[in-house]
């Protein structure tokens, strides 16, 4: 099935990509698959090298007309749905992966999402702990367990393959609104929440990212809405201003 014709406008982010040989095939697969757009942060390349050119091919614009960022956070702050890919086995321990199929069924439940972002890791050693924190899910690609890394065109060959397998049929079976808190509305978020616990002592500045990514796993998997964070954030921000203004009340 053409991605043009589901309920999503699907962002490729390459995150820091090394081998302008793989910019270039995945540039092809965007072509292939009619993906909306391929974005680029902080590339360690030449993204318009000849090799990249030579593999591109048709899918060549995807080169041209694509929009390179300086900070992940940037690449995705006007998507709705952030999904990231890690090839890490041990990952689990402290966050709920899915699977690939099993995302593919779960995005089919809403009626539109404008912008899907899939952020793929760097070559060498994939997205960070911090980088995954960005994504509302994270989900890996079923291989053997002793040999989990995939070649990163080879990767995003198979999540685009597996979106295309969506229907129309499937496009027409009873679905809800997507409501979710943005990525960026939880970065920004976490600025005021960081800050209150450093100011109250909840946390020390070498325990704060342990706590704090605890709290962000909590929020993205409780699936918080926008009015739900707004809500809070309003709450923290009053206490952030009653204790910096304590001598005056």
């Amino acid at each position: 099935m053409n991605l043009k014709e589901t309920n999503f406008n699907l962002k490729i982010i390459l995150v820091e990509p090394s081998g302008p040989l793989n910019v270039g095939s995945i540039a092809r697969l965007c072509s292939n698959f009619n993906v909306d757009q391929l974005r680029i942060v902080s590339p360690k390349c030449d993204i318009y090298s000849l090799e990249t050119k030579k593999m591109a091919l048709k899918g060549i614009k995807f080169i041209k007309e694509s929009n390179i960022y300086e900070s992940l956070i940037d690449s995705i702050s006007d998507c709705d749905l952030v999904l990231a890919t890690c090839g890490r086995i041990h990952y689990q321990k402290d966050h709920n992966q899915d699977s690939l199929e099993n995302i593919s069924t779960w995005i089919r439940n809403f009626k539109e999402v404008k912008n899907l972002a899939i952020l793929f890791g760097r070559e060498d050693r994939g997205l960070t702990n911090r980088e995954l924190l960005m994504a509302h899910k994270v989900f890996n690609i079923n291989t053997h367990r002793n040999f989990p890394s995939l070649n990163l065109s080879h990767a995003v060959s198979i999540v685009l393959y597996e979106l295309s397998k969506i229907t129309k049929a499937d496009n027409m079976l009873p679905k809800k609104e997507l409501d979710f808190a943005t990525s960026k509305q939880i970065e920004d978020s976490f600025l005021e929440i960081e800050k209150l616990l450093l100011k109250t002592g909840y946390v020390l500045p070498h325990t704060l990212n342990a706590k704090i990514s605890k709290f962000k796993k909590y929020i993205y998997r409780s699936e918080t809405s926008k009015h739900e964070l707004d809500i809070l954030r309003g709450i923290v921000h009053q206490i952030n201003w009653a204790l910096d203004n304590r001598n005056k009340i």
